[in-house]
This record gives C-alpha cells, sequence and structure tokens, in this order.
C-alpha cells in the first residue's frame, strides 16, 4: 500500500496521523540505557533466626533485593557476596544468565551450601533489578503467570498428639489452609527406642486426621534424621493410614540411589531437595526416580532461572515442585513469583508475615494469606523493598541447627 493511501484510509477510519504512520513504520524497540552494578551490600537480620539479604545497586538509581539461605555460619555467606562483589561491579545486571555463570564456573570447585546461598541471594536481587527497569512484575521476564494465586502450607507443632492435632486444626482455622504439615517424629526421638518412635508417628499421624478431617492434605517432615532405609520404609507405612500429601526427607541426600530403593517400596509419595543445589544434583534424583516431589529452596539451589529450570526438568519427569521455604518474607515473594509462572508447581511452604518482626523487615503491607492462597502481586520487580532502618534495629546473630544426641553420646541429625 502507497504511504498516501495508508493515510487516506487511516483518516477514513478515523485514526489520527500519528498513529497511522507509527502503523506503517512502528518504532524499533531500542532497550533501556545500558545499567551497571555500582555495589553489591549485604546485611545480615535477626528475625527469629538469622536472615541474609543481598542488595545490588546500580549507577542509573535502580536497584534490587535478594534472600540468600540462612546456612549456619552466616558470616561466611556475608563474606562470599562481599567477595562477589567484584566480579560483578560494572555489568549490566540484566544479564543474568552471564553473571551466574560467571560466579558458578569461576568459582573453584563446585560450590556448597555458603557459595550457592550467596549465588542465590545475588541472582535474586539482579531479577529485581530487571522486573524494575523493565516495569515489569519479575514472572512477567520468567514466562507470565499460569495461575492467578499461590496455594500454601504451614507446619504446625505440638509435643503430644492432642497438642499438635489442635494447633494444626487452629492454623486452618485462622488462614484457611488446604494442607498442613507436622514433623512425625515425637520430641526426644533420637534417644528413643525406634519402635517407639514409629508407634508414636502413627499416633501423631492419626491425631491430626481425625482433627482436620479427610480432605485436607498433610505433609510429614522427618528431616532427613534416618540413615537406614529399612526404618525410613517402616515411617512410611505407619503414615500410610492418613493418606500423605507426601513424606519429606525420609532419608540423608548423600545416598540417592537409597533414596530411590525406598521410593520403589514406599507406598506413601517421596519429596526431597531442600539440601541440593542446582540442576546438577537434582539431576541424579530424577534420573534414579527417587522423588515424586522435588522441593529445592531458591535461595540456596542457584536462584530464581535455576529454580525454572529443576522445574522444568522435573516436568519432564512427570514430578511436582513444592519449593522449600522457611526463611523472610522477601523469599516467600520471590516463589510467589516463581510458583506463578510454573505449570508443574504444587504447593509453597510458608511463614506468616502479619507478625513483628517479620512484617517489620519490609516497607508497607506484606501480602498475606486467604483462604489458603497467597495473591500474586502486580508491581514491578519482587514487589517488595527491604526497610534498611529496621535492618539496624535487628542485628543478626551467629546461629547454627540445634545439637541432638542418641541415647548412647552419639551425634545425631536433625
Amino acid at each position: 500500500m502507497q504511504r498516501r493511501d495508508f493515510l487516506a484510509q487511516g483518516a477514513a477510519l478515523g485514526v489520527p496521523l500519528e498513529a497511522a504512520l507509527m502503523q506503517q513504520n512502528p518504532p524499533r524497540y531500542t532497550g533501556k540505557p545500558e545499567l551497571k552494578i555500582s555495589d553489591v551490600q549485604v546485611f545480615l537480620v535477626g528475625a527469629g533466626r538469622t536472615y541474609v539479604y543481598v542488595k545490588v545497586l546500580t549507577d542509573q538509581g535502580i536497584h534490587g533485593w535478594g534472600e540468600a539461605y540462612s546456612a549456619g555460619p552466616d558470616e561466611a555467606t556475608a563474606a562470599t557476596v562481599r567477595d562477589f562483589k567484584e566480579w560483578l561491579v560494572g555489568k549490566d545486571p540484566r544479564n543474568v544468565e552471564y553473571l551466574w555463570a560467571t560466579m558458578y564456573n569461576f568459582t573453584r570447585f563446585p560450590g556448597g551450601l555458603v557459595v550457592n546461598a550467596a549465588i542465590s541471594g545475588i541472582e535474586q536481587a539482579l531479577w529485581d533489578i530487571a522486573g524494575k527497569a523493565a516495569g515489569l512484575p519479575v514472572y512477567m521476564l520468567i514466562g507470565g503467570k499460569c495461575r492467578d494465586k499461590i496455594r500454601v502450607y504451614q507446619s504446625a507443632g505440638g509435643k503430644t498428639p492432642e497438642l499438635l492435632a489442635e494447633n494444626a486444626k487452629q492454623l486452618i482455622a485462622k488462614y484457611g489452609y488446604t494442607a498442613i504439615k507436622c514433623a512425625p517424629h515425637p520430641g526426644g526421638a533420637q534417644s528413643m527406642p525406634y519402635n517407639a518412635v514409629t508407634r508414636a508417628a502413627g499416633q501423631r499421624a492419626e491425631a491430626v486426621r481425625e482433627a482436620v478431617g479427610p480432605d485436607v492434605d498433610l505433609g510429614f517432615d522427618a528431616h532427613a534424621v534416618i540413615w537406614e532405609p529399612y526404618r525410613a520404609l517402616q515411617m512410611a507405612e505407619v503414615l500410610k493410614p492418613v493418606r500423605p500429601l507426601f513424606l519429606e526427607e525420609p532419608l540423608r541426600m548423600e545416598n540417592v540411589d537409597a533414596l530411590a530403593g525406598l521410593r520403589r517400596k514406599a507406598q506413601v509419595p517421596i519429596a526431597t531437595g531442600e539440601c541440593l543445589y542446582t540442576k546438577y544434583e537434582f539431576r541424579q534424583v530424577l534420573a534414579k526416580e527417587a522423588a515424586d516431589i522435588v522441593q529445592p529452596d531458591i535461595c540456596l539451589a542457584g536462584g530464581v532461572l535455576e529454580q525454572k529450570k529443576i522445574a522444568a526438568m522435573a516436568e519432564a519427569h512427570y514430578v511436582m515442585v513444592a519449593p522449600h521455604n522457611p526463611l523472610g518474607p522477601l523469599a516467600t515473594l520471590v516463589n510467589v513469583h516463581f510458583a506463578a509462572s510454573t505449570p508443574n508447581f504444587l504447593i509453597l511452604e510458608y511463614a506468616p508475615d502479619d507478625r513483628s518482626p517479620r512484617k517489620d523487615l519490609i516497607k508497607g503491607d506484606p501480602i498475606l494469606v486467604k483462604d489458603g492462597y497467597l495473591p500474586i502481586p502486580d508491581k514491578p520487580g519482587w514487589g517488595y523493598e527491604m526497610d534498611e532502618e529496621a535492618f539496624k534495629r535487628l542485628p543478626g546473630k551467629p546461629w547454627h541447627r540445634g545439637f541432638a544426641f542418641r541415647a548412647d553420646g552419639a551425634p545425631d541429625f536433625i
């Protein structure tokens, strides 16, 4: 069509001259001006346990926030973030794949807990910047929404079956959860005969099922305290009558073959993954069919894009994803973006952000659970700004998992 004919047609349709010209010659997208990382900061914040927050700043005033896993030696994670800083300053933060590969590939050996926690926190902050620069929530940059709200569950506690059941019932009444998780082991299990442990686990499971009814999903977290596969199988058998959603970490993860063997025998769904890093370690779990549900931690497994890759690998193996999420409110929101854009997402671990000190860590109001679901935000980036003034009032403290010993004095696992 000739230019004059195009304009005449536009005039006939009531299209303004400027709009008609743009339809004929649409402007070419040239991208935003290049951003450069100017600084990387890290904060240790005490809010129940120590949280590790990463702030990446740019030369154009845009900054991003991420949360690294609370590894226990949290000062080590903070030192690792600071060490990565010199690799990152001057680079465009939106080149997330490039910067992730730089941190991962040029670390001397494949990273463990501390290195991967640091990478995860930094990577999240890069996505926050990318979202803010584009004026979009992060989930729109990683696939868009494939659901309208995010199903969550909370863990219930209680020393006795009766207290556990009552706590679970109260949580459902308050937050509307459609799923609850609890520990099957009674307190002090490491010093009890295993027959007593499994008998108590069955009593706890039955009490919760009776309290919440037949339709609420129940997860049971064994916390990887069991070495012996036959004992893990015994635990699975006593939980089977309540039809659990999953049995989480029934075995330690050092031996994937042992877990795969357990899954072939157990008649309950097996979940694992919170202590695994990157797609490489999850590849073994999936290839050996060792789990029905994988539980990567977005603050540890490598960050947002790495968790998306893990989820895609899991999808190809018909495995669902239920992210591990025991940390702060930012970690929850990052997981919401992941869950919003991931088709094989199942359910998210959640701790309510409606109480101090958790709610004090962010500026403004946190997103809150309603009828067992979290809403999906629509603000650019993650949608949260962290409160650095609150950080000053809540300094981090040294933290590690509690010690536990067997009846004979040997160190146990918790």
